[in-house]
């Protein structure tokens, strides 16, 4: 088995393409699973993020497909031949590009198809033929049902990060996209770890799997600096200032377990005058795009993330990622840290830990099979004054502001009685209210009770007691005389 592209057979148009890409040696998941892919085997894999899946499964793909290649325009020449399904928009996306980019020189044709984007401009890509479906599930069935998209000429399908998938909850949909095709088939598994989960996924729907484990399962990289300080709530910004002072740091992944939580904490860290961008399922695609290539470009330094919008971005270089929030998922952890230390490069994970956080480190350390220390990082002594707003910290956890009535002496007020008990305590009374004077006045009663305008005047009568706007019964003559 070689680790050098240049002896693998390829054919010269996906090796010139490789070539430019500036691929040398392949990385362990590619020198192992391209020749079993191209075998057509089916393949379970474990691999982390960052490992270099895609070239794993793309080009042996594109290579036992070159022989459906043609110059035609009929897309009745140009059927779905393989399909990859991935969990996130950002992914499909990245995938897509990068299959672009190994069959420039091809005359295979690729699409991408995910939610958030209106179906036209699919739909009309769809319908001109594609020989590779890159596709998240939920939009896939949506093209299917609407008979945009043809599956029964599939001969190989790839399920990408798997274990997010079924994570998110896309099984049901998993089930009735592999329905729709052919039972010959070659499927390739990828997922971070093999769970009880993927297992059964697995044993379902792959014929004799090769299995490939190019690290231990649930392992993290050797070449990640792992940091865990404990921090109150609202420390927590604090110590991602100074770490990122310290150490130099320019850019960084920053995760939290919630979307609103994303939204605050990226929303406080730019107040604070750091270029920062929000990643969560709530943006909009254009949106969250528009992040991705900013931090890509430099022209943002933190990238807040939740694990389901951040899962697979394939973004090179990042020194460091930031776990604000211990994720509740201990595999969560290793998705995170994945984001750094790349390709033999060396990285930073720099995890906040709180004093009620001690049951999930405790998930951590017995997944990884590692005991992690929690250090305490010397912070610089606080500024005098109320701190600002932080993000997570509740209201009656900050020391309230001074009263605009403190340090004066107050007018004697009747009800400062009821307030005694709350003074012993240390609470705190509200402030004096301007009183209307009329309120303050006793009760008088009127002396003459003013009669009604509608009421007569004059000494009252048996009937004056009746409201004098119901009109008294009239005598009306006898229509009949009795007995008549």
């Amino acid at each position: 088995m070689t680790d050098s592209f240049s002896n693998l057979s390829l054919a010269p148009t996906l090796a010139r393409a490789v070539a430019e890409m500036g691929y040398e040696s392949m990385t362990p998941i590619q020198a192992q699973a391209i020749p079993v892919v191209l075998t057509g085997q089916d393949v379970m894999g474990a691999a982390q993020t960052g490992t270099g899946k895609t070239a794993a499964f793309s080009l042996p793909l594109l290579q036992r497909l070159l022989k459906h290649e043609n110059p035609s325009t009929s897309p009745a020449r140009h059927p779905v031949r393989a399909l990859v399904l991935l969990p996130t928009r950002e992914l499909a996306d990245q995938v897509a590009q990068q299959i672009k980019m190994y069959a420039k020189y091809t005359q295979l044709r690729s699409a991408v198809v995910f939610g958030g984007m209106d179906m036209k401009p699919q739909t009309l890509e769809l319908k001109k033929g594609v020989e590779v479906l890159v596709a998240t599930p939920g939009r896939l069935l949506d093209h299917i049902e609407a008979k945009n998209a043809v599956l029964n000429q599939v001969e190989y399908v790839v399920l990408d990060e798997a274990d997010r998938m079924l994570d998110i909850g896309f099984l049901p949909d998993l089930q009735r996209i592999l329905s729709f095709l052919p039972k010959q088939r070659t499927t390739l598994l990828f997922s971070a770890t093999f769970s009880p989960e993927i297992k059964r996924l697995a044993g379902s729907y792959l014929q004799n799997p090769i299995t490939i484990e190019v690290a231990r399962p649930n392992e993290t990289a050797s070449t990640v600096e792992q940091r865990f300080y404990a921090a109150q709530d609202d420390d927590k910004r604090r110590v991602i200032r100074k770490v990122l002072d310290d150490r130099g740091i320019k850019q960084a992944f920053i995760f939290v377990n919630s979307k609103l939580g994303c939204g605050r904490l990226a929303r406080s860290l730019e107040r604070e005058g750091l270029r920062t961008a929000a990643l969560h399922g709530d943006k909009s695609q254009d949106e969250r795009l528009k992040a991705l290539e900013a931090f890509k470009k430099g022209e943002v330094d933190l990238l807040v993330c939740t694990d389901v919008a951040a899962r697979g971005l394939d973004i090179k270089d990042v020194p460091a990622v930031f776990n604000f929030d211990v994720p509740f998922n201990a595999e969560d952890y290793v998705h995170r840290i994945g984001r750094t230390g790349r390709a033999g490069a060396s990285g930073l994970a720099v995890t906040l830990v709180s004093p009620s956080d001690a049951r999930l480190v405790g998930d951590i350390e017995k997944l990884i099979k590692k005991k992690l220390e929690v250090e305490t990082l010397q912070l610089d002594t606080r500024p005098a004054g109320p701190p600002p707003e932080k993000w997570g910290e509740r209201a009656e956890d900050r020391p309230r502001a001074p009263r605009a009535y403190e340090g004066r002496r107050r007018e004697h007020d009747p009800r400062d009685a009821l307030d005694t008990p709350n003074e012993r305590r240390g609470g705190f009374r509200p402030a004096p209210i301007n009183r209307d004077p009329f309120f303050q006045k006793p009760y008088e009663p009127a002396v003459t009770e003013a009669k009604a305008s509608w009421e007569p005047s004059g000494p009252k009568t048996a009937r004056s007691s009746i409201s004098a706007n119901i009109k008294p019964k009239r005598k009306v003559a006898a229509l009949f005389k009795s007995g008549e």
